[in-house]
């Protein structure tokens, strides 16, 4: 397999959904070909304006939720499960209070891979639609994703997730480091990033 191709304005669809790009670049790509609001896209949103620009040459905003939230952030104002989300910000704090009091309402209560990323999108959701939501009701839509017993369906933009839970799911007795550096070989690959695609790569090793 050959290597990924670089950004490029000429490059195809395929080129550039074969390849890895770091938030850095995509970032860089995007305002470089004129999408506005790069800082407050997320990178599945700027991929997305990107493909838009490659497929048709102009440039499209690929979200309709505000990308501006003026006011103090929520935790500024001391979170608490009752204070309604107005300013969320996905650090350090918000996740520990999130996990803190998931804990306390679901009993053995394991972190899920993949329940963040859903949540943060359910919030966006509730957001758009005029809903007023709380921050009991991030704990308890947490902590429902997290008890959910069936594995999660593919995100379309998370592949690196995705290629962790087929590899690990694949080849047995494996081990999350060994999925990593799976992923690293990868990611420098002009191949889709999903595991039939490592699978074929490994075959094409020279022996």
């Amino acid at each position: 397999m050959k290597p990924k191709t670089k950004l490029s304005r000429s490059m195809t669809v395929t080129q550039f959904d074969n390849g890895y790009w770091y938030a850095t670049e995509i970032k860089e790509f995007a305002h470089a070909i004129g999408i506005p609001s790069t800082s407050q896209l997320r990178k599945d949103e700027l991929e997305k304006a990107i493909k838009h620009f490659l497929t048709t040459g102009r440039i499209e905003s690929p979200t309709q939720r505000s990308l501006s939230t003026p006011g103090v952030r929520d935790t500024a104002r001391g979170l608490r499960l009752d204070l309604r989300v107005v300013v969320y910000t996905n650090d350090a704090e918000t996740k520990a209070f999130l996990e803190r009091h998931a804990r306390k309402i679901a009993p053995g209560f394991k972190r899920k891979s993949g329940a963040r990323y859903r949540l943060n999108r359910w919030r966006e959701e509730q957001l758009f639609k005029g809903r007023a939501i709380t921050y009991g009701d991030l704990v308890a839509e947490y902590a429902r994703l997290c008890q959910t017993p069936k594995p999660f369906a593919h995100i379309p933009h998370a592949r690196y997730i995705n290629f962790l839970s087929d590899f690990l799911a694949a080849e047995k007795g494996a081990t999350r480091e060994q999925a990593m550096k799976a992923w690293k070989r990868l990611k420098t690959l002009d191949a889709p990033k999903d595991y039939p695609s490592w699978v074929r790569s490994q075959s094409s090793k020279p022996r």
